[in-house]
């Protein structure tokens, strides 16, 4: 492989800098890595599994029919990140000999995708894994696949006659159902149908901590909380169950701070605070066996183990270790039991387990090549000015040509403005300031000193490159959030990336881009190292995107979802893996019909215009079949783009 001079170090480029660049040490939890020949690996099963190179995989789907977009999902991975959350609660129960057991639950609504779902509960199986839903929709979908009666299924959210009355159908087959009740008039509900059903409810309470979150979610805990009963309405609920014979039917406390909390601290005093209230509930003559301590374990998507909103400043490990410790002290304390400790995870346990693999099909660029940079030969005073500014920068004035280069680009467009000049000479001039810039910065680069200006100018230097997906469909929490992903290229590791740019996507908006990046630093960068496009397919990998991002893209432009590959580990296999399905992305006629226009139906109207133009002998019939057979093909394709057809 060749190897490149590095412009600051004056050594070689390698493989290290690549891994350092992008920091794939530091968020990919030793799943993925760089192999010695430049390219992406991933380990599902970290050591003690294969290591498949991405694009591998991905060369594979191809030949199965795929295109780009592309999602990969490593079952194995899913599989291991279950086993890991119960591995570390399981450790920390022992070592602190807690004197009661972990159930943990996986939250549906982080991916609701069949097959994510089925994955995890057989992954589960061991642990007695359980389910969370917050739906009707949800909770039909667990009660069918739940099938262990040792596990939970917790029911959140606001709940209407159906929801309690399908709850109480899976508790009269013999499930652990429990109710989580929201707001008081919940309650009455659920006591009528469970006296109507001749079955004893499980009933938790969610409380409305004093203790906020953190992050970008922190809004949807404390006294703004949208779900949870404060302390009067606890007072109360407790009342309304003794009343109707049905104290001891409060079985769970629960609490939720928040979707991916940075900081460790929020996370142990808000397992003090509930904890407090399952003991002093279950002293006023409750039989309560389970603390639910919600969502939130964060995942470090930028690998800065800090407490910026994409990042998470506490280890799995430690996160159990605190969780267990502080309920058991508060516990111990009042003197009650050690409660089952449930957990809602989901993050934690999808996010790693796909990854999106897109492919940069052009790059709009700002500096020309300067192999093809010539001396204009059109004739006028800013041309010859700017041209002079270019020919003489030095070490000694790389700021004052900057500032001669932009007085000229301002002057040029004043003149265009008022007609003085043709396109041409100002094509010119924006070419040469351009080449300025970038002269300019170069000279900066690795400077103890920066003007602002200057170190503004890599931002604007830098190129935009054509990615063949949509970021409201995969990507939609960096658009709605600001959330960083992991993006890297998969390949061509081992040369330097001499390119800046940011990505943008192909629909018609201009928000379709992704204009931050992790780094060092918590608040990421404006733009990503790149390698030159050339004749051959460039791919980029999106990482840690399996948590919300494949349930909530939204139909922007009607782009739809997108192709999956399933991989399973099989040491049997030459290449160690094998494609267990693949799954066909939305095509043009099934994402229309999500907006009411039928493929039949539109295939038919096109059909008489066909007719009309073949009677008026505007198109001979041969050919007017041919284009309306064209037609028909194209909705049964791939809404993305078919780089090559």
């Amino acid at each position: 492989m060749k190897q490149e001079e590095h412009p600051e170090t004056g050594r070689q480029w390698s493989v290290e800098d690549a891994r350092e660049l992008y920091g794939i040490d530091r968020w990919g939890l030793r799943y993925f890595a760089v192999n010695p020949e430049g390219d992406v690996t991933v380990a599902p099963l970290k050591e003690k599994g294969a290591s498949i190179r991405i694009l591998d995989v991905v060369d594979e789907a191809r030949q199965q029919g795929l295109h780009f977009p592309m999602l990969i999902r490593f079952q194995d991975l899913l599989r291991d990140r279950v086993s890991r959350i119960n591995g570390a609660f399981n450790d920390a129960i022992a070592e602190f000999n807690y004197r009661s057991i972990y159930r943990g639950v996986y939250p549906i609504k982080v991916n609701q995708l069949r097959e994510v779902v089925e994955e995890i509960i057989d992954a589960g199986t061991p642990f007695h894994y359980g389910l969370e839903v917050g739906s009707k929709p949800e909770l039909f979908a667990a009660l069918a696949f739940h099938q262990d009666p040792e596990s939970l299924i917790i029911c959140n959210g606001y709940k209407d006659h159906r929801f309690i009355k399908t709850a109480l159908i899976g508790r009269k087959l013999g499930k652990k159902v429990i109710l989580v009740v929201e707001k008081l008039e919940e309650i009455k509900n659920i006591i009528t149908y469970a006296v109507k059903y001749k079955v004893e409810p499980l009933l938790g309470i969610r409380i409305r901590l004093a203790s906020r979150g953190q992050g970008k979610w922190d809004r949807s805990t404390g006294d703004e909380a949208k779900f949870g009963l404060s302390a009067p309405e606890i007072v109360a609920a407790s009342k309304l169950l003794k009343e109707a014979g049905m104290a001891e039917c409060l079985k769970l406390v629960h609490f939720h701070i928040g979707s991916q909390v940075p900081d460790i601290l929020t996370v142990k005093k808000a397992a003090r605070e509930a904890a407090m209230y399952y003991a002093k509930l279950k002293k006023i003559g409750h039989d309560l066996e389970y603390l639910d301590v919600g969502g939130g374990l964060g995942v470090d998507y930028d690998g800065s183990r800090s407490t910026f909103h994409s990042s998470a400043n506490y280890s799995l490990n430690e996160y159990a270790r605190d969780i267990v410790y502080n309920i058991m002290d508060i516990c111990d304390l009042e003197k009650v039991d050690h409660p089952v400790i449930i957990n809602e995870s989901g993050r934690a346990v999808v996010s790693h387990h796909s990854v999106l693999v897109v492919e940069a099909f052009g790059h709009i660029k700002k500096v020309e090549d300067r192999k093809n940079v010539v001396r204009p030969k059109k004739k006028h005073r800013l041309l010859e000015e700017m041209w002079f500014s270019y020919s003489n920068i030095n070490p000694a004035n790389p700021l004052e040509a900057y500032h001669d280069a932009l007085h000229l680009r301002e002057e040029t467009q004043a003149h265009f403005g008022l007609g003085l000049i043709g396109l041409e000479v100002k094509a010119e001039v924006e070419k040469l300031y351009w080449l300025i810039c970038d002269e300019v910065f170069k000279f900066y680069r690795g400077a103890e000193y920066i003007p602002e200006e200057i170190m503004e100018m890599e931002y604007t230097l830098s190129g935009q490159y054509l990615c063949n997906f949509s970021v409201f469909q995969s990507l939609l929490d960096h658009w709605g959030f600001g959330q960083l992903f992991p993006i890297m290229p998969l390949h061509r590791l081992g040369e330097e990336p001499t390119e800046k740019g940011t990505l943008v996507d192909i629909t018609c908006d201009s928000d379709g881009r992704v204009g931050k990046f992790i780094s060092h630093y918590e608040e990421g960068v404006d733009t990503l190292d790149l390698h030159p496009l050339n004749d051959a397919p460039y791919y980029l990998g999106i990482f840690l995107t399996a948590a919300y991002q494949d349930i909530m893209g939204d139909l922007h432009n009607l782009f739809g979802r997108v192709n999956e590959a399933h991989v399973f580990l099989d040491e049997d296999e030459e290449s160690g893996y094998y494609i267990e399905e693949t799954i066909e992305g939305t095509t043009m006629e099934k994402v229309l019909g999500l907006v009411q226009y039928s493929g039949g139906e539109l295939a038919r109207l096109m059909k008489r215009q066909f007719d009309r133009a073949i009677k008026e002998d505007r198109l001979r019939p041969n050919e007017g079949m041919r284009l309306l057979h064209e037609y028909e093909k194209g909705l049964k394709e791939y809404t993305y783009l078919d780089l090559r057809p």
